[in-house]
């Protein structure tokens, strides 16, 4: 990386570092973290010896993961956790701009709840996409408990934003959000959205998915209505997804997506999207036809 014969582009290096303080924004929640975690981050790049740093491959990827190793090991300071409980207090009148612009003070508050493990594991997989042998070794616990950890991360998040609705309610707000997106109707679309609601996207690194989560209705409507942009191939069905109706999105005879959505009241606040191929496997191990029942498989 700094040998004249393996410059880098200006606009790759300037990309690399917004990667990096996105991760340790996302990590700590606190922007003015970030800055001294990438300072630290390629202080250790520049600490190996030319050899050792030839030998990486991919230097993004070592340096993603450097950058999460330090902020996983500042979350589990008792001094850090603290200070996460005072910056809730003051937090509603002092905006961190570069971070709360992407994500909405009650998902700040529902990561903040979380322990650092199940955040590292939760930031690191859903809203980086980072492959499971690079969130284990950030997170130092085996891939299978990563899972476990993000996947609780993922319910504590949906159950902070989500109030009860009874199952006809999040049936028929499921339904007109899969029409306005099989219709192209963005109007409809957006009055079915939460003003802060947000969406993840899971392309697990196997297809050209949103990589970060989208914030804010439009960005969230736009981003839903190309991502399901009428096509003669592709079918929209509700079914039946982790015990309440979610929709899933056929291209020809194959599950292309899996679409969980978290109500409250009569707006969704939470879009969840599968995308990966691996996570969809389960889905495509016999070949439906648009609207065959299906056993609840979890995405």
């Amino acid at each position: 990386m700094d040998q004249a014969g393996d410059a880098i582009p200006i606009a790759e290096l300037f990309d690399e570092r917004q990667h990096l303080l996105d991760v340790a924004r996302w990590m700590l929640g606190r922007g003015h973290e970030a800055e001294s975690v990438v300072a630290e981050t390629y202080r250790r790049w520049y600490a190996l010896s030319e050899p050792d740093r030839g030998r990486i491959t991919d230097p993004r990827s070592w340096l993603a993961k450097t950058a999460g190793a330090i902020c996983l090991a500042r979350l589990e300071l008792p001094e850090h956790r603290s200070a996460d409980l005072r910056a809730r207090g003051v937090r509603s009148g002092q905006r961190d701009g570069s971070l709360e612009e992407e994500v909405s003070q009650v998902l700040l508050d529902a990561l903040d709840a979380l322990s650092p493990a199940e955040r590292a594991a939760f930031v690191l997989n859903d809203v980086f996409g980072m492959a499971p042998g690079a969130v284990a070794d950030v997170v130092g616990h085996t891939e299978r408990e990563c899972a476990e950890l993000a996947e609780r991360a993922r319910h504590s998040v949906r159950a902070r934003r989500t109030r009860a609705t009874t199952t006809r309610q999040h049936d028929l707000v499921v339904r007109a959000v899969g029409q306005a997106c099989a219709d192209g109707d963005s109007s409809l679309l957006a009055s079915l959205l939460a003003a802060d609601v947000t969406a993840f996207f899971d392309g697990g690194g196997k297809v050209r998915a949103l990589t970060r989560p989208v914030h804010g209705r439009p960005r969230v409507a736009r981003g839903l209505l190309t991502l399901l942009a009428r096509h003669p191939s592709m079918t929209m069905v509700p079914h039946s997804v982790n015990g309440r109706t979610g929709l899933i999105v056929r291209y020809e005879d194959q599950v292309a997506a899996v679409i969980c959505l978290d109500i409250a009241g009569p707006h969704v606040v939470q879009v969840w999207v599968v995308l990966n191929p691996d996570k969809l496997r389960l889905w495509n191990r016999t070949r439906l036809a648009p609207g065959t029942p299906r056993p609840q498989d979890r995405p």
